[in-house]
């Protein structure tokens, strides 16, 4: 069996996957997948990409709204600024999770996202170029025909940690190009895989 029917949301089929949780399944029909070209948004999930490192993405989705609090809603010029002091305020902060190395990560990434801004105007215009500037859409059937990485996520994990990026390895890199929509992932018989076409 590839999708599951839910009959309590009009018999719509899903990736399983998404089925665990409310707030699982409200991100996969409504963001998973979709083609995202808001800078601050790919910073957003750039950052919690890195900090999901270790650990489910249900578990940094729960904690997404305390992150946007904690930093400035994601704002990579704040962010960039973030000093010893303001370091050590997030690794008291309980609504996050507290690794400094991942803390630290996110302020140099912001750091490094600013200058391929610099170079290229937009980060989206960087970041885009990898997959041609258009989504890749796989027609993958069960989950575990999807990879956790690709020659791509390579070329760009490979490109970002030599730009000064941490915490974007080659997985971590996958699923931020799912998320962001430069892939389509959805399995072809979950509702959302026609849909995100559309975007």
């Amino acid at each position: 069996m590839t999708a599951i029917r839910n009959s309590k949301k009009f018999e719509l089929e899903r990736c399983a996957w998404c089925l665990a949780d409310p707030l699982y399944t409200k991100y996969h029909d409504e963001e998973w997948g979709v083609p995202l070209h808001d800078d601050r948004r790919l910073f957003e999930f750039l950052a919690l990409d890195g900090a999901q490192a270790g650990l489910s993405w249900l578990t940094i989705l729960k904690k997404r709204e305390n992150y946007r609090k904690a930093f400035d809603r994601f704002d990579p010029v704040k962010v960039a600024c973030y000093d010893q002091r303001k370091i050590r305020s997030l690794l008291k902060d309980s609504g996050i999770v507290r690794n400094r190395l991942k803390i630290e990560s996110a302020v140099t990434n912001a750091q490094a996202f600013l200058k391929v801004q610099s170079e290229f105007g937009r980060f989206d215009d960087y970041i885009w170029r990898f997959v041609g500037g258009k989504p890749i859409t796989n027609r993958f059937e069960r989950l575990k025909e999807i990879p956790p990485q690709t020659k791509i996520s390579d070329a760009v994990s490979k490109d970002l940690r030599a730009r000064g990026f941490r915490f974007v390895g080659s997985t971590i890199c996958y699923a931020f190009m799912q998320a962001a929509g430069m892939v389509n992932d959805h399995l072809v018989s979950c509702f959302r895989y026609k849909e995100v076409q559309k975007f």
